[in-house]
């Protein structure tokens, strides 16, 4: 069963897996946010491009082409049948359990009998392999698959923690993809965050058997493009850690910001690695889009080890201190003052409307800047002001702030505004008062 990557029991043996009818909601990504907070277990709807496969594939839909391309990525066997006319496909290891017919294509009467057959019976099928192929008939997706090489726990399987840390560097390595989607940088801090991480909800994910492996399942439409830069970036990290390996210069790491490779990325590659004894990476595009332009159609995996970490690190760390500030022009809406005393400078929290794309911003102002901030509060405006995104600490804070000026806005952003000031009375009470320790 194909579940997010956060929901809990993710991943567990047993439980009859691959049993009954195709889970109906595949439940997407979490929403924008950092790691969820305390689970429900309760299934959101389906969204975007699952919102419609509930049940078996309409086999009217079916190419059966994608359907042979995908029982052959997964590991079924193809052992003769009628030439021209259908092929007969056994599922992985033994060749045990259900066999399906496959018509070569859609030109004989009987074709879509055939392929409503082999769907239900892969609806039914016990091997664990049925569900990421009718997952990848339902919505043309491109796979990525990560696999640890770990020491099996109890029972041949991995311990739940174990389990755990491989989905949260998987995690960590979409998000590095997505950021890299929407510009390219050596450390990105808060900047993308907010957008990056919704453009991952359609994204579902099933968990390989023993524990060891992942797959995310990414819609060609939208999640190609994350697909193509995660392809680009993690044969240039390979490529880098080869030559900083080899020659003890970190310069190639440089050029692969170019590619995606980013902080985020490296910090993913790490969390992936600590505790095992190597790792891998693959990509495989939806059979029914093909091969993007400048990728190899049947890439192979990109693997690292623990010898690899070294150089990781090293240009994690090169990535955060090297990052430059970022002159911007911010558009925010105020909401929290605080300075130690009736006069002088204080701080202000911005929530980001435009300018950059970050959610929050905390600047110092001077004596004037501050009040002006405060007027512009207090009638329900938003404030411009100048300064420079610092990227120590993640971009959250801008420095040289000059030229505040309250914003003139439409009556329903500010009745918005105004409506937010009405709920936090003790806003300026808290404002006002001494800094807290």
């Amino acid at each position: 069963m194909h579940r997010p990557i956060d929901e809990p029991g993710f991943g567990d043996e047993g439980g009859g897996a691959g049993r009954g009818p195709v889970p109906p909601p595949y439940r997407p990504h979490p929403p924008p946010g950092d790691i969820p907070g305390p689970w429900t277990g309760v299934p959101a709807p389906p969204t975007g491009p699952w919102a419609d496969t509930q049940g078996t594939p309409d086999p009217g839909r079916v190419d059966p082409r994608v359907l042979g391309a995908l029982l052959a990525r997964h590991g079924w066997r193809r052992r003769g049948g009628a030439a021209g006319r259908y092929s007969r496909w056994t599922p992985p290891g033994s060749g045990s359990g259900t066999s399906l017919l496959v018509p070569e294509s859609r030109a004989f009467p009987d074709c879509e009998d055939l392929l409503g057959e082999a769907l239900t019976a892969l609806a039914h099928s016990a091997t664990p392999s049925a569900r990421e192929v009718l997952t990848g008939l339902a919505v043309p997706s491109d796979e990525i698959r990560w696999w640890r090489d770990v020491p099996p726990g109890p029972a041949g399987t991995v311990p739940w923690t174990v389990q755990e840390q491989l989905r949260s560097a998987a995690r960590q390595l979409l998000l590095a993809g997505a950021l890299a989607v929407r510009g390219r940088a050596g450390y990105y801090g808060a900047r993308h965050r907010r957008p990056a991480q919704t453009s991952l909800e359609t994204v579902v994910v099933g968990a390989a058997p023993g524990g060891r492996g992942l797959t995310a399942f990414l819609p060609v439409d939208p999640g190609r493009p994350i697909a193509v830069r995660l392809y680009h970036a993690l044969h240039a990290a390979r490529e880098a850690t080869d030559y900083q390996r080899a020659t003890g210069g970190t310069e190639a790491f440089d050029a692969a910001v170019g590619a995606g490779v980013s902080r985020e990325l490296t910090e993913a590659l790490v969390a992936l690695v600590r505790g095992t004894e190597g790792a891998r990476v693959a990509l495989e595009w939806a059979p029914s889009a093909g091969a993007p332009e400048g990728c190899a159609a049947r890439p192979e995996p990109v693997e690292f080890s623990p010898g690899d970490l070294p150089a990781l690190r090293e240009a994690s760390a090169r990535y955060l201190t090297d990052e430059p500030s970022v002159p911007v022009r911010l558009t925010g809406a105020v909401v929290r003052m605080r300075r130690s005393g009736p006069r002088g400078e204080g701080t202000v929290r911005l929530r980001v409307l435009g300018g950059a794309e970050i959610p929050h911003v905390r600047v110092t102002l001077d004596e004037e800047a501050y009040r002006t901030a405060g007027h512009a509060h207090l009638v329900g405006l938003p404030i411009r002001v100048v300064g420079r995104l610092e990227s120590r600490g993640g971009f959250r804070r801008l420095t040289d702030a000059s030229g505040v000026v309250p914003v003139q806005v439409d009556e329903t952003e500010r009745d918005r505004l105004m409506k937010s000031l009405q709920e936090n009375p003790d806003f300026f009470e808290e404002a006002c008062g001494p800094e807290e320790s």
